[in-house]
């Protein structure tokens, strides 16, 4: 039987992360994941300044051979009403590729890895796992997005779970789709719902285009990803149908879920303990973030891994991210009449000040939260 310190089950950046920083800390770590990388993720894809300097990501050496779109302005709306740019002085983000970025993590964390197995049967005994009853492990992490098997084994339940909901494609652009394109890849593209349940986006990296809709009512999505498609096609944005390539997916709301996260030598991490940030629904760096916090609480917990060691972990994701609540435009939206908040998010969605400091500033690039420390421990 084979034998680990850690066995993290998934491979996206959360999982990657972690294994990232135990592995460096000595901690002998095995990734788990059911498919084969280069995976086909598909994904808005950007990530800001604060994540590679967390992960510690050299900007040059990751741009050789892959897409790394510098970011410097967004242009935002309610969906047909005024658009604004908003223009910054240095790249503010960047625009990735997950086929790509989240291949570069996993090779680069040094785990062992074991890829197209799904985790079939978990089993635990008295103070280790067994995993397919051919891994043993002392601690579990999961990694594995919304519908983590992990997850499900600490009760999480996702058809019963208030989810966001979103469908997306991307596509490289033939030669002439080039020209009839207006969408610039310094310039990523937000317009959102009247109801603001949602928002579609346009985010071009380099020659490659990816267009989506995400939005809280399930119900809601076939009819406005049918509106931003007409939309695009209207403002001669886009000059080829997309509607037919589009894939779905599904991801929680920090500031919304009641995940477990911690239990008796387990943890989750990313997707998986549902903490996508709750305005913009962004989730990489909240990912690598959960991950990095995972891997300090168990170095932290000194070979014994059990609910009590582990339980710190929940307060790191409170400290860094806040006590889980009812976010306030969740609130707002349950309790203020629909044509009041079409009104305002016409005047809000306007403003040239809002843009910046509220919708970009606070809610999509969290510039007020410094990169997370990168703290070396040693196990």
């Amino acid at each position: 039987m084979d034998e680990c310190e850690v066995l993290i089950v998934g491979g996206g950046p959360a999982g990657s992360s972690c294994a990232w920083k135990l592995q460096r800390a000595g901690l002998d770590t095995v990734i788990l994941d059911k498919k084969t990388f280069p995976r086909d993720k598909i994904c808005g894809g950007w990530i800001t300044p604060a994540v590679l300097d967390a992960l510690e990501v050299d900007r040059n050496e990751y741009a050789s051979g892959r897409v790394l779109q510098s970011i410097t302005g967004f242009r935002t709306s309610c969906m047909g009403h005024r658009e604004v740019e908003t223009a910054y002085a240095e790249p503010i983000s960047y625009g990735i590729r997950r086929c790509e970025f989240d291949d570069y993590l996993l090779r680069r964390s040094g785990a062992r890895v074991c890829e197209g197995t799904a985790l079939a049967r978990l089993e635990r005994f008295s103070d280790h796992w067994v995993v397919n009853g051919r891994i043993k492990a002392k601690v579990i992490v999961g990694a594995g997005g919304h519908f983590c098997p992990v997850a499900r084994y600490l009760g999480a339940d996702a058809r019963k779970e208030a989810a966001v909901v979103a469908q997306e494609t991307e596509f490289e652009l033939s030669p002439r789709e080039r020209e009839d394109c207006s969408i610039q890849g310094e310039v990523p593209e937000l317009y959102f719902c009247p109801d603001m349940k949602g928002y579609g986006w346009c985010f071009r990296k380099g020659n490659f285009l990816n267009i989506g809709v995400g939005r809280l009512d399930a119900h809601g999505l076939p009819q406005q990803v049918a509106d931003f498609m007409e939309f695009l096609k209207l403002g001669r944005k886009l000059g080829v149908d997309v509607t037919a390539t589009m894939r779905g997916h599904a991801y929680l709301l920090y500031q919304c879920h009641r995940r477990n996260v911690v239990g008796d030598g387990i943890l989750l991490v990313g997707d998986s303990a549902g903490l996508a940030y709750s305005q913009s629904g962004e989730g990489i760096r909240p990912a690598v973030e959960s991950g990095l916090l995972a891997a300090d609480c168990i170095l932290s917990a000194g070979r014994k891994y059990n609910q009590k060691t582990l339980s710190p972990y929940s307060g790191l994701l409170a400290a860094r991210f806040g006590k889980i609540h009812e976010d306030w435009s969740v609130a707002v939206g349950r309790r203020v009449p629909a044509q009041v908040i079409h009104s305002l998010s016409k005047l809000l969605l306007g403003s040239r000040w809002f843009a910046r400091h509220v919708i970009l500033d606070r809610w999509f690039l969290h510039r007020h939260d410094p990169a997370l420390p990168s703290r070396q421990q040693s196990a």
